[in-house]
């Protein structure tokens, strides 16, 4: 990966976004159907975009809300619709847009009350399956409405149905469609009122999402262990939603919690540059996340989330910012052995390119394992019914059952991730980063690596649908190949790409959905170099198989 020059540096001043001219674009521009980035495309979770090249505007999130709508009559949703939104400039614009439609259409919805409304994805998760719980009858859903830790150009929408989770690949195909189907027609599909008159309609409500949701995390963290430790804590909520939540959350767990970085600025101006020198709110990057990372001797724990909440960053003394899949393995080993209330057969669930650390304490702990596809949608059933007790991507999204084992949430989480850091350090006096170096020492020492190689669109096309047969090496880095996967072993779902095993070690390879690059996600329980080795081959074997057979 080539490191920016000025990764990890205060934004500059030039590189801030004109939210007017952002704003403006959105509601000028249209979208064109003949050119295929500029349809709407639901990735592993909503559609995303900037209004700068066309690819989100209001004639997107015109289709896209008419589409859901007719969706939910289709398939009999008649509850209320809990739309939640972030802090990006685009959110704001796009929330009153589908809120003119939704209101049209007659569909009661519910959004936060005062100041800037901003609701974290998780809490539109749990107030849908608060909503639901006991009812088959008048089934809640919700919309949120984020381009997640993308940059501040960006926007995005995401459905999630009655389950609480991201829409699974039926809805969204079918959202995706219909959505086409409206803006080829130019919207003439779309029913819409006036702003003012959807505020003021009968089926919109204005409500208070914080409370219920902070009074309801006793259900699911040991909030007195944490209280009672006096931990000192800190928390950047990188200017996105969660902000509104931790002092509230404080103040009513009488917990030791300062906000570094109270404010919320659509341009995201006080972030330091990613990898790649770009402002994204990744809370797993050590690049953006530098601020808080030069935290770390003074808080006991200190932790971070993106705009929409359902990422998490973890800080420790011990180890600075956490590799997301290092505070999974942590997360993991310390529930299955603190939560008795969990059902016995409840498995855990990983995607495919989170590390094997995660396997070995699982299978530690006597449990099993789920592997996935990559997106969160693929826990979100087994997280509502409580055959998978924890769910959990490498891009540090992660969420898990209530203590008594029933659903807290079908998105990921990361405020409820960040309080289990303080948890686990509250109750057993040991920060996470000393718990992964023990797990280590126990069960092998990994080493991962993700990377971008350069693929042309067609290319990328190939790769998604790869077979195992497209492989033809039997080896990797000196160890026989033992499994080539396409499919997920979980639930056989196509993994939209080539995973490739053996003993020691392994590689991932899928398409990005936004870039002319494919991600290579790799493992070794050897060495670094052996990994070297892994990604070196990773690439020759990916180059091969979309060559074909000639």
């Amino acid at each position: 990966m080539t490191l920016h020059p000025l990764a990890g540096q205060p934004v500059p001043s030039d590189m801030l976004i004109d939210v007017a001219r952002l704003e403006r674009e959105y509601y000028e521009r249209k979208p064109d159907p003949s050119d295929p980035r500029q349809l709407v495309r639901f990735g592993t979770s909503g559609h995303r975009g900037t209004s700068f090249d066309g690819t989100l505007t209001e004639g997107h999130i015109l289709a896209i809300a008419q589409a859901i709508c007719d969706y939910r009559r289709g398939q009999g949703i008649d509850g209320p619709l809990y739309m939640g939104k972030d802090t990006h400039a685009l959110s704001a614009v796009a929330q009153r847009t589908a809120l003119e439609v939704l209101a049209a259409n007659g569909v009661e919805t519910i959004i936060q009350q005062r100041e800037d409304g901003v609701t974290p994805t998780p809490v539109v998760s749990h107030a849908i399956l608060v909503h639901n719980r006991g009812r088959r009858e008048h089934l809640a859903d919700g919309i949120v409405v984020t381009p997640s830790h993308n940059p501040p150009e960006d926007g995005g929408l995401k459905y999630n149905p009655p389950n609480g989770g991201p829409a699974d690949t039926d809805v969204t195909g079918w959202v995706e469609d219909r959505a086409n189907q409206l803006l080829r027609a130019g919207n003439a599909g779309v029913k819409r009122v006036p702003l003012a008159a959807a505020m003021k309609a009968a089926t919109t409500h204005e409500d208070d999402f914080v409370l219920p949701y902070v009074r309801d995390l006793g259900s699911v963290i040991d909030m007195e262990s944490i209280r009672a430790a006096g931990l000192k804590l800190g928390v950047d909520p990188l200017g996105g939603a969660a902000v509104r939540y931790w002092e509230p959350i404080a103040t009513l767990y009488r917990l030791n919690i300062t906000v570094v970085n109270p404010r919320i600025d659509p341009r995201f101006g006080f972030m330091t540059l990613d990898h790649d020198g770009k402002i994204r709110m990744d809370c797993s990057s050590p690049y953006a996340m530098a601020g808080l990372v030069k935290l770390r001797d003074r808080y006991q724990v200190a932790f971070g989330n993106d705009p929409d909440a359902d990422r998490h960053g973890i800080v420790t003394p011990s180890a600075g910012l956490m590799n997301p899949n290092h505070f999974l393995a942590v997360a993991i080993h310390y529930l299955l052995a603190s939560r008795p209330g969990w059902p016995a057969r409840a498995a855990v669930g990983k995607t495919l390119v989170s590390s094997s650390m995660i396997d070995r304490v699982v299978h530690h702990a006597g449990r099993r394992l789920v592997e996935m596809p990559v997106g969160f949608k693929w826990f979100a059933p087994g997280l509502f019914d409580g055959s998978i007790c924890f769910g959990g991507e490498e891009s540090a999204g992660a969420s898990f059952l209530r203590t008594d084992g029933t659903v807290w949430t079908t998105d990921k989480d990361g405020l409820v991730m960040a309080l289990l850091a303080a948890e686990i350090t509250a109750r057993t006096g040991k920060d996470p980063g000393v718990h992964y170096q023990e797990l280590t020492a126990e069960l092998g020492t990994p080493y991962y690596a993700r990377i971008d190689a350069p693929a042309t669109p067609e290319q990328k096309a190939v790769l998604q649908k790869l077979s195992p047969e497209a492989v033809k090496a039997t080896q990797l880095a000196g160890e026989p190949i033992v499994a080539t996967l396409t499919r997920a072993p979980a639930n056989d779902a196509p993994i939209g790409g080539l995973k490739v095993v053996t003993a020691n070690g392994w590689f991932a390879a899928r398409p990005s959905g936004t870039e002319d690059v494919y991600k290579i996600y790799a493992e070794s329980f050897r060495s670094q170099s052996h990994l070297d080795g892994i990604v070196d081959e990773a690439q020759h074997i990916v180059a091969d198989a979309l060559a074909g057979p000639g």
